[in-house]
């Protein structure tokens, strides 16, 4: 079994007080918001199966979803919308929804840690770590609580927009998806600048 706050202990041996972990959902897909999350778990807290969401099957983050929520000493789960990432760029528009995401902490922590090699932007004073949400117990947990977000909304598209079967690829591009796109055009849930280089 990994240590989760083995990097995170580092970053408190440094001196810092409280960190909260953030990470993005919905950065690729040709449809729907983009989600973050910020979490700030008990220091040393062990959920068991705690992972890169990427890793998990739906039904496992589902039921980590819940613990997390019920776990965390605080969290937050903003998004941005198609028109912001059309406005902004989708980079723009996830380090918007990021910092809307720890704006919306209760506490303020002394350290966002950001999932990948981007933190240009935000706008609290914010480190990056590569493949963060396989090796910080915080930012797995943001991963998991920004992905179910933004699952659960596509899920919802899905009803509104059958045509599209949101709710089996959640909008990545996927050969149906592309079919579906083809066959009806777009929504007004699709994002125009990630359609241009359709065929």
């Amino acid at each position: 079994m990994k240590d989760l706050w083995e990097k995170e202990n580092e970053i408190f041996a440094e001196g810092f007080e409280s960190l909260c972990g953030v990470d993005e959902a919905g950065r690729g897909p040709l449809a729907g918001p983009v989600y973050a999350a910020a979490v700030i778990l008990p220091r040393g807290l062990v959920i068991p199966g705690l992972d890169d969401s990427k890793k998990l099957t739906e039904k496992k983050r589902e039921a980590l979803f819940d613990q997390i929520c019920e776990q965390a000493l605080d969290y937050s789960i903003a998004f941005a919308t198609v028109q912001e990432i059309e406005e902004r760029n989708i980079l723009g528009a996830t380090m918007l929804a990021m910092n809307r995401a720890i704006a919306g902490l209760k506490t303020r922590p002394d350290l966002a840690i950001i999932d990948g090699n981007r933190n240009k932007g935000i706008e609290t004073p914010s480190r990056c770590v590569v493949k963060g949400d396989a090796c910080c117990a915080d930012i797995a947990a943001a991963s998991i609580l920004a992905k179910v977000s933004r699952d659960r909304v596509m899920l919802q598209l899905a009803e509104q927009y059958p045509e599209y079967h949101f709710e089996q690829h959640k909008g990545y591009g996927t050969a149906q998806h592309y079919e579906a796109l083809r066959q009806f055009g777009p929504s007004p849930v699709h994002r125009p600048s990630f359609l241009r280089k359709m065929h």
